[in-house]
């Protein structure tokens, strides 16, 4: 419905219908005004499946849902690093979504993995905002392709479980606009999602529910998003002051409480009624949008989309170790010659809990997957551990160690019950239960072939990582996780995902390991944008597995890297270029990384960082050329000095990858920054820094002439003793200008030193 007629409506109701229209009808629906022809539109649940429920009072999941399909989780599929894949995910949730006569799905979950403890980890997609950005907007381009709406959450800073309803986010702005902000800003300018969710938390003293600069001078202003912002569950704090900032629609209803608090501020005048105008608007513009696209014929198809998961799950699924232990020959194995150890082989954990927890239509685990592929009589099953408790059944590792010793491989499949990671807490620590850990260790003394699995939504440790060959990471890959773990086991299926986050080797070496989750309602991001690998590899620190880690059972090569320039200004586009070759002996897809480094900066910069990935399926010997594109914010930071992304000039290293720490290419480019900085000389500023501008440069030299730090970079300075050189050389380039009236030569006086300033300072 066009803008105008919508707004004739608006002008049809009464400031107390405006005002309930601003607010949920009950847990899951807006409003309804049949009279004006509005009608009730449903919102769900479900960024990895449909949890549709009508229940009120129940945003956890106590209550049942309906059965749907549980797809792999955001964790997983991020792991993916395809955006084909994730569209086509979103394409099914949308089909299923028109069936269920459900508006907008909440999600995708697209906040930052800024510390392995977060208990919502599982829903989220990576610690790099680039690959989240990329990952949340083909979701949203999947999901809205079939006119259902998105609602990218949670905006923003809400990146822990603890005190999460009042918890302040102190995030000094670069840090906002490098690391936080970016993955929103992707969603919403690449894929125009329906609705936005305000997160719970404040961020530097202001609920984001309540936010001007967030929900409007961002998000609608310098992003241009048209749609409505909805609360998260129970996020509005001040609701007057909400409709100011920009929260459209708060969830779930407050029972007219706060709709009559907006309509009393209108009444006595401290608030436009034109706001609340703007609201219902943007909540009607998407109300009518749902309407008019309604598809009664859609059908929610159960089995289909059960086969879609297991084949999602399977490009999701990270090799992280193989010690020539994988692929098993399941066909040609002999009878009982393989154990599948652990209680997740039969009973796979594949979701997370909470407000995603999705009734699942199947559940498919490895052992049923095996048994259906006919390969039942080759495994000989043993339960090693229960999961409700964190204590050794020591009948059960008896059984397991057993089973593993007459077996000539022991494939242990071991993770992070529910207890230890779901959404309203944030985990303890990093370890897997001390009953599983105990199990590995034992089954390994005893079968020197030994694959882990691993079911979890974030990093943990794992002490036996040199004592078993085979690490497989299913992150919590949805029901039919099983089916795409025996294609991978038994190499029906060559792993090609890559870890969207990094494994550290222990807890504390995570950069906000002391800031983490903060003192009372308050947490500071003291680490700043050194985030994940970001941090690690500015700290030269060894992790167990770096990010974009991930092998394959064939190799590629990677050649021929081209830049399509040398030499370039800011605002023109650099298209790179290089070839891949899969080298070994089996088809297989490669996840090429592209990073764009700045080896020299006034500012602290990441080593490098991620502006580029492209996945290529390539048969054995197969070669193929890959493109990337990078523009301005390829090479920029955000300098808070003009509010505003900046290039220096100088040389940017292109490097090309299989992770961050594996970089197989690299090339050089010029790139000329077309913003200049404005700078304010005094007589604090350094030498040093003068010298770097070359006009003031020109006007410096009688300063240096007349000060005795300059005659000492010429001279060897005589009874100073060795590095006199450098030790003078360091002393000017720190001096203050004011220094040459103090070490001088008794030429420059303090007025014309000033004039000399005033001048570099009309030529700057």
């Amino acid at each position: 419905m066009e803008r105008e007629k919508i707004r004739q409506i608006v002008a049809k109701m009464t400031l107390e219908e405006k005002a309930k229209m601003c607010s949920g009808a009950d847990f899951w629906h807006t409003e309804s005004f049949e009279q004006l022809g509005i009608p009730a539109t449903m919102v769900s649940d479900g960024p990895h499946g449909l949890r549709k429920q009508d229940m009120e009072g129940d945003h956890l999941g106590v209550n049942d849902s309906i059965v749907a399909v549980c797809f792999p989780a955001g964790c997983a599929t991020a792991a993916s690093f395809d955006t084909d894949l994730i569209g086509r995910l979103g394409e099914a949730l949308g089909e299923c979504c028109q069936a269920e006569d459900v508006s907008v799905v909440l999600g995708p979950a697209i906040n930052i993995k800024r510390s392995p403890l977060c208990g919502r980890n599982f829903e989220y997609y990576s610690e790099d905002p680039y690959l989240a950005g990329k990952m949340a907007a083909a979701y949203i381009n999947g999901v809205q392709s079939k006119n259902i709406g998105t609602s990218p959450k949670h905006y923003m800073g809400n990146n822990q479980e603890t005190r999460r309803l009042s918890v302040d986010a102190r995030i000094d702005e670069r840090t906002l606009r490098e690391i936080y902000l970016p993955a929103f800003e992707e969603a919403v300018k690449e894929s125009r999602p329906w609705t936005v969710m305000a997160s719970y938390n404040k961020v530097n003293g202001e609920h984001v529910s309540e936010s001007k600069k967030f929900l409007t001078d961002i998000l609608r202003d310098e992003w241009g998003f048209d749609g409505y912002v909805m609360s998260d569950w129970g996020a509005v704090c001040d609701r007057v002051q909400g409709i100011r900032g920009g929260l459209d629609l708060e969830m779930p209803s407050s029972n007219g409480h706060r709709d009559a608090l907006i309509v009393r501020a209108v009444k006595d005048g401290s608030l436009e009624e034109a706001l609340v105008d703007r609201a219902v608007e943007n909540i009607l513009n998407i109300v009518f949008r749902y309407q008019e696209n309604r598809d009664t014929t859609a059908v929610f198809d159960r089995e289909k989309d059960h086969e879609l998961s297991g084949r999602i799950a399977r490009e999701c699924i990270v090799l992280l170790k193989n010690e020539g232990v994988l692929p098993i020959d399941f066909k040609r194995a002999e009878k009982e010659s393989i154990a599948f150890i652990g209680k997740y082989a039969k009973a796979p954990r594949f979701q997370g809990g909470g407000s995603s927890h999705i009734t699942c239509y199947q559940k498919t685990g490895a052992m049923a997957a095996a048994e259906k592929l006919g390969y039942g009589d080759k495994i000989t099953y043993a339960k090693g551990y229960e999961d409700d408790r964190d204590v050794v059944d020591e009948a059960l590792l008896q059984e397991a160690v057993e089973a593993a010793k007459k077996a000539k491989i022991a494939v242990i499949f071991a993770g992070l019950p529910d207890a230890f990671e779901s959404e309203g807490f944030d985990r303890k620590h990093m370890r897997m239960p001390d009953c599983q850990n105990r199990l590995i260790e034992e089954v390994a003394k005893v079968q020197p072939n030994v694959v882990v699995v691993l079911h979890n939504g974030s990093p943990v440790e794992m002490p036996w990582v040199n004592k078993v060959k085979g690490i497989v990471e299913s992150y919590l890959g949805g029901e039919n996780i099983g089916s795409a773990q025996m294609e991978i086991l038994s190499g029906m299926f060559n792993p090609c995902a890559k870890l969207p986050e990094t494994f550290p080797k222990k807890l504390s070496d995570n950069p906000s390991y002391l800031n983490f989750p903060g003192v009372g309602n308050e947490v500071e991001y003291k680490e700043g944008i050194f985030v994940g690998y970001r941090y690690y590899e500015k700290k030269e620190m060894d992790v167990l597995f770096p990010f974009g880690h991930g092998l394959s059972y064939t190799q590629f090569t990677y050649s021929d890297l081209r830049l399509d320039k040398d030499r370039m200004k800011d605002e023109e586009a650099l298209t790179v270029t290089l070839k891949v070759t899969n080298s070994g002996s089996m088809a297989g897809s490669e996840v090429v990384q592209l990073y764009v480094a700045d080896p020299e900066s006034r500012v602290q910069r990441p080593v490098k960082e991620l502006k580029g990935f492209a996945k290529v399926f390539l048969d054995q010997g197969e070669s193929k050329e890959i493109s990337f594109k990078l523009d301005k914010r390829a090479f920029a930071y955000y300098e808070t000095a003009i509010s505003d992304w900046f290039v220096e000039s100088g040389e940017f290293e292109i490097l090309a990858g299989a992770s961050s720490s594996d970089i197989r290419l690299k090339k050089t480019v010029y790139v000329e920054g077309t913003k200049k900085l404005s700078v304010v000389y005094d007589l604090d500023s350094t030498m040093g820094d003068v010298l770097k501008d070359p006009v003031a440069a020109k006007l410096v030299e009688p300063i240096r002439k007349a000060s005795t730090m300059a005659e000492l970079t010429i001279t060897e300075g005589e009874g100073m003793g060795p590095g006199a050189n450098e030790m003078a050389s360091a002393m000017e380039e720190f001096a203050p200008l004011r220094n040459c009236l103090s070490f001088g030569n008794g030429t420059m006086t303090p007025d014309r030193l000033q004039e000399i300033i005033d001048e570099m300072n009309r030529q700057a």
